[in-house]
């Protein structure tokens, strides 16, 4: 990756659209922070009724296409289950997002690492070079704690990630020297 060239447009427009990107980033993370239950409970819910909603629309497909075989069933049912654990049980779908989300950290770890890298000679390589070592830290901290403390962690990691994702585009937005 060392020859790795990337190319950032550095027009006023794509900057103030990376700035408009970046405070909306620095908002949501904010949210997760101070409110890190309410936004692993949002997301659990959120997810829960996405499943509801798969379970119908597979249910319905069932209906049509596979009314008499078991098999054409079993994709409905375990999406309406897992929906309604999702909705009726919160803190366990917490539990589960979070486990989703460590994977997600791990990766978007890895991903900020190579593109802080990748941006080198630009201004604000290390705050993105950091950004993917905090998220790659949120991944093993969550491993650590998973499942008891997934109710608040899920938020505030969410939180302090969306941060930081928020701040390395708005120091990528500044302009050049």
């Amino acid at each position: 990756m060392s020859g790795t060239i990337i190319e950032i447009s550095t027009n006023a427009r794509s900057r103030r659209r990376l700035r408009h990107s970046g405070l909306l980033l620095i908002g949501i993370g904010l949210t997760g922070i101070v409110l890190p239950q309410v936004i692993s409970i949002t997301l659990s819910l959120l997810v829960g009724g996405l499943l509801l909603a798969a379970a119908a629309l597979t249910g319905y497909a069932a209906w049509h296409g596979f009314a008499r075989s078991r098999l054409g069933w079993l994709q409905p049912v375990v999406l309406l289950f897992l929906g309604l654990v999702m909705l009726l049980l919160p803190s366990v779908g917490a539990a589960a997002i979070g486990l989703i989300l460590t994977v997600f950290f791990l990766l978007d770890g890895i991903a900020g690492i190579a593109l802080a890298y990748a941006a080198r000679p630009l201004p604000g390589w290390a705050w993105t070079l950091f950004s993917g070592l905090v998220s790659l830290a949120i991944a093993i901290v969550f491993i650590a704690g998973w499942p008891f403390q997934a109710t608040w962690l899920v938020g505030l990691f969410v939180g302090i990630s969306l941060l930081l994702d928020g701040l390395s585009l708005l120091i990528l937005a500044a302009p050049g020297p």
